[in-house]
């Protein structure tokens, strides 16, 4: 433990010095009126976040690889920090269901409008300002369309492309029947649809709710066994047969089949998603 002291304190001073030359870094400034500033933002701090966390699991695997010996240490602590928080943390569904949500919303709401006898065209742009936030963009750009003089079809169908979502496919395609025939049954038609969806997006709040007691469970049963190997490999004997080469060997054996059971969990919670029936990728399928 005597060579515990100076590996913490050169640890610290290494990520000291490190904070200080990252912190003085320049980071660029996105352009305010450019459409993808946002994506960019979001990339560049995923990549910085990334990086921090390169750096502090070398630096761990250098702790490690100082006070237990093992060289093995070095590629299995930045592994594990950057790795470990994505497997159990918890898939995007929850965006999905947001958006399936908005789109349920904007649907009833433009039922409502076309009860008071509005044409399609005119209640599309009036729902635009209670549009919720998940689909207000793809909203905002189909009200941009029909105001520049596309036709309704063609602005429906970009609008389901955008949307990229076979609960978006359905609810356009009303819509580009609803612009063909012009009939008086299309506000009766997307309020039954917005019931289909809403009981489409209770049933997917379930189901992540139950997904979510299993990833739980994964989450401590994987804390409490880091911190059970790195308190044995500290003060133990009982890892000292893995010191060896073949030691290593086998215990880089266990670990992946563990983190393949992680990513085997993971992959079994992110549901797929339904196919499209509109826009290109439908055809490409077809």
């Amino acid at each position: 433990m005597t060579a515990l002291v100076p590996a913490l304190a050169g640890a610290l001073v290494v990520a000291g010095i490190i904070g200080i030359v990252v912190g003085a870094l320049p980071s660029p400034v996105p352009e305010p009126g450019s459409p993808r500033s946002a994506t960019f933002a979001r990339l560049g701090a995923t990549s910085r976040r990334t990086r921090l966390l390169l750096l502090a699991g070398i630096g761990l695997g250098v702790i490690a690889w100082v006070v237990t010996g093992w060289a093995l240490a070095l590629i299995i602590a930045p592994v594990a920090v950057i790795g470990l928080p994505v497997l159990l943390a918890p898939p995007p569904a929850a965006a999905r269901i947001e958006r399936l949500e908005a789109m349920e919303e904007w649907t009833r709401s433009l039922s409502g409008v076309l009860t008071v006898g509005l044409g399609l065209e005119q209640a599309l742009v009036a729902t635009l300002r209670s549009t919720p936030a998940p689909i207000a963009s793809e909203v905002n750009r189909l009200v941009a369309r029909l105001r520049a003089r596309w036709q309704t079809e063609a602005a429906l169908r970009a609008f389901a492309d955008e949307l990229d979502d076979s609960t978006g496919d359905l609810v356009a395609a009303n819509l580009v029947l609803g612009a063909r025939r012009r009939g008086a049954g299309l506000a009766s038609v997307l309020d039954g649809l917005a019931e289909s969806v809403a009981a489409d997006v209770r049933a997917r709040r379930q189901i992540e709710a139950d997904r979510a007691k299993p990833r739980a469970t994964a989450r401590w049963v994987t804390i409490i066994s880091v911190a059970a190997l790195v308190v044995l490999t500290l003060s133990g004997t009982y890892v000292e047969p893995y010191r060896s080469p073949l030691g290593q060997v086998i215990l880089v054996m266990l670990l992946a089949a563990y983190i393949a059971t992680l990513i085997w969990m993971r992959q079994m919670a992110i549901g797929r998603p339904q196919p499209r029936f509109l826009g290109a990728h439908a055809a490409g399928r077809a």
